[in-house]
């Protein structure tokens, strides 16, 4: 994966400085990311199963989208840039659900945004370096999975569907859209 600069925020969401992403994963610094939620017709969220290959969590079941925020980026741009490159989909409309500091690792440190959309009839087309294959889980599915077999879902995504569900989560509410309020 190649190397992309990150802004290196505050815990209050303010940029103090910037720094390659290897560096701020070796040095711990607290940056930004986005995930989205893409639900099919059917009401299943598309999963997608991590190439075995990656550095974090490879090989393990994971949200639609997860992408780091680029230097000077901002949340909503990285969650559509993050739906064209590990997707191949565009044009989707997406719902902030909330805002949310989480330890996402050793050394990984994040203040991420959350968003929720409908695919709807878009055919995806995966990126194969980074994802090796795609399903569609029902919510039901989905709190199964994270109860019985934790293993095979990475640990940050454990905790977003905890806070999804409104269960207890190892990580910190900061923002939630209007109606989606449950931890604050």
């Amino acid at each position: 994966m190649a190397d992309e600069l990150l802004d290196i925020v505050s815990d209050a969401d303010k940029v103090t400085g910037q720094a390659m992403r290897s560096v701020v994963h070796q040095q711990g610094l607290q940056h930004r990311g986005v995930h989205v939620f893409l639900f099919n017709d059917a009401d299943q969220m598309l999963i997608q199963k991590r190439s075995a290959d990656r550095a974090n969590s490879p090989s393990l079941l994971d949200c639609s989208v997860s992408e780091h925020v680029k230097a000077g980026e901002g949340y909503l741009e990285a969650a559509m840039r993050g739906l064209k490159e590990e997707m191949g989909v565009e044009g989707i409309e997406v719902k902030f659900l909330g805002k949310i500091q989480m330890e996402y690792g050793p050394n990984d440190y994040e203040i991420s945004e959350i968003y929720t959309g409908k695919l709807g009839s878009q055919q995806v087309h995966f990126d194969p370096v980074e994802i090796s294959e795609i399903r569609y889980m029902g919510l039901d599915e989905i709190r199964a999975g994270i109860t019985s077999q934790k293993e095979l879902f990475c640990g940050w995504f454990v905790e977003l569907m905890l806070w999804y569900f409104g269960e207890p989560a190892r990580l910190s509410p900061l923002s939630a859209s209007k109606g989606y309020e449950r931890d604050l």
